[in-house]
């Protein structure tokens, strides 16, 4: 085990073990292109197998879909109604195996209710399937981790969800499934990979691959911090790049290619006290199905599910998504949400295997696995639940091709970093507070996102009083985790920990303006920026805000994409 924290010295560290893989004799066994939750997972996957691994991101940990999603651990209950059994059981396998044994720091049980509008007929339709939902999460292997259904009365309904109109059911089902900060977990689980062995270096991107004869035997790649270019050089390239996979796979060949569909899916956060309810809930519309689920003080409401061709890097909102969501959410609730309720909307792409089918909402979320050339895997489709068994396959075929017998998957026992001691962690917390003179409130909310690793936290501030204070304009939040991110999740930019390390960008009505000074003022000393650069990452950060306000304010995808790309992807080198 080599590693802790992704600290600015470990990425210097790794960059000098992935050059180093030129030496004969010294290659890697597998180099992962895409450091998505996939690509996390498939470098934690053959790390613990006792390989030799290395992952490479040309972003940041989680930038494209893995951190866009719903964020939600399901087993997707339309998929029941489209009979795609295997599908649902092997979801509802891995949320049980989430929630209780790999991360029940981050992921959590989440209670929907599924309004009803028929009186006779729809209760014991839905009933039955909520019914199998609830068996094949106890029948797969491991106990479901939430609790089971409960049929309601509208009264009983209303008294969950005041905000309802009273003719907008005439009755409820309430289920459990799973909630995670989607890009929390993916840079957990890249921690936890390099904690075991792999190097890992975001910020590289792939600008091509080698090649002996028709033999992939790794990639170049470019260092978009410094644009410094070297060769890595690996047994096994596996590319989990998912909306990209098109072009990346395009760098080495044209045949046996793999088709990825991307389609968009755009949320909205809301403050919590718009809706009044105890429980998020699942609504029905002619497309597809809108959710409203519970986001700490806040609501997260969508998705829509439209086919997107234009930037895959930063997919924009149109204010006809936004007026879609509004819309269909507004059918059900009392008092209308209007656009002056909306603190953030992100939108994300879905990675679908192409079909013959026009609609992307009816394309196959199942996954697949190529070896198109020697040297070379492909992994592409599946959703963001089953990332594992994807990762695990994904490995299984490059395993293949190796020359010595590899053991197999053991990612269903290693549990991220952070779990282990987090259930005593959290019984004593109230101990724990008054050992380190920080609200209980303050320490629950830091158990919740760093599990047992909360007390690195609190020794920050046990060590600098002022890291206790809250970020400006997101009280949510404390300095302490500025701090954290750069020294030990491998946050380089201000966006990284407005975005991602932290989700202020998509939680707070000015979408991190006001914090962006300070989180450049932390991360300088740690990063080594001088005056002008720090600047230079706040004016950044300001302009991809005015970009995304600008792209939500158009008509359409093409007007909105190119309102959004107005801002450059990162703070330029100065």
């Amino acid at each position: 085990m080599t590693a802790d924290a992704l600290s600015p010295e470990y990425r210097i560290d790794a960059m000098d073990r992935l050059q180093a893989t030129t030496r004969p004799g010294n290659e890697l066994d597998i180099l992962i292109v895409g450091g998505g939750v996939v690509g996390a997972g498939a470098a934690l996957d053959a790390v613990t197998r006792g390989l030799k691994v290395g992952m490479v991101e040309a972003r940041d940990w989680a930038s494209g879909t893995s951190s866009r999603s719903s964020k939600l651990i399901h087993g997707g209950l339309r998929y029941l109604e489209m009979l795609d059994f295997a599908l649902v059981q092997e979801a509802l396998k891995e949320r049980g195996l989430l929630l209780q044994r790999i991360a029940p720091h981050l992921v959590k049980p989440v209670a929907f209710l599924y309004p009803l509008t028929k009186r006779v007929i729809e209760r014991p339709y839905v009933g039955a399937g909520i019914f199998l939902y609830d068996t094949m999460g106890m029948t797969s292997g491991n106990s479901r981790g939430v609790p089971r259904q409960k049929h309601l009365t509208r009264r009983q309904t209303l008294r969950m969800a005041p905000s309802l109109k009273d003719d907008a059911m005439v009755g409820a089902i309430r289920y459990y499934d799973g909630q995670v900060d989607d890009a929390r977990y993916v840079a957990n689980m890249v921690r936890t990979a390099a904690h075991y062995g792999a190097a890992v270096v975001n910020r590289l991107a792939v600008v091509d691959f080698l090649r002996e004869g028709e033999r992939v035997v790794g990639a170049r790649v470019r260092d978009q911090e410094t644009g410094n270019e070297f060769d890595i050089a690996a047994s096994q390239v596996v590319n989990a790049t998912g909306v990209w996979t098109d072009e990346t796979q395009a760098m080495v060949t044209d045949r046996g290619q793999l088709k990825v569909r991307a389609s968009k899916g755009v949320h909205l956060v809301v403050p919590r006290d718009r809706i009044q309810s105890t429980v998020g809930m699942i609504l029905r519309t002619e497309k597809s199905v809108l959710f409203v689920i519970p986001w700490g003080r806040h609501w997260i409401v969508g998705t829509t599910d439209t086919d997107w061709n234009l930037d895959k890097a930063h997919p924009a909102a149109t204010s006809a998504d936004i007026d879609y969501i509004l819309e269909h959410v507004n059918l059900v609730l009392k008092t209308p949400l209007t656009r002056e309720d909306v603190e953030g909307v992100y939108a994300g792409l879905r990675p679908l295997l192409a079909g013959e089918n026009d609609s992307t909402a009816k394309l196959s979320r199942e996954h697949v696995v190529a070896h198109p050339v020697p040297g070379l895997v492909v992994v592409a489709g599946g959703k963001w639940t089953t990332y594992r068994v994807m990762a695990k396959d994904a490995v299984d075929e490059a395993a293949r091709a190796l020359d010595e017998k590899v053991p197999d998957s053991c990612t269903q026992t290693i549990p991220l970093l952070g779990a282990v001691g987090y259930k005593a962690a959290w019984n004593r917390r109230h101990r724990t507070a008054d050992e380190y003179g920080v609200h209980v409130v303050r320490v629950e909310h830091l158990l919740n996102r760093y599990g047992s690793m909360a007390y690195d936290l609190l020794e920050l501030i046990k060590a600098d009083q002022t890291l206790a204070e809250p970020l400006p304009g997101a009280d949510d939040y404390l300095r302490a985790e500025v701090v954290y991110a750069t020294t030990h999740e491998g946050a380089r930019h201000v966006e990284d920990v407005l975005a991602r390390r932290t989700r202020i960008s998509i939680e707070t009505f000015d979408r991190g303006v006001s914090a962006a000074p300070v989180v450049a003022e932390l991360m300088a000393p740690l990063l080594g920026w001088d005056t002008e650069r720090a600047e230079s990452e706040v004016a950044h950060y300001l302009a991809r805000v005015d970009a995304e306000r600008r792209s939500q304010e158009q008509p359409d995808d093409k007007s909105a994409d190119a309102a959004r790309l107005a801002a450059e992807d990162i703070a330029p080198r100065i």
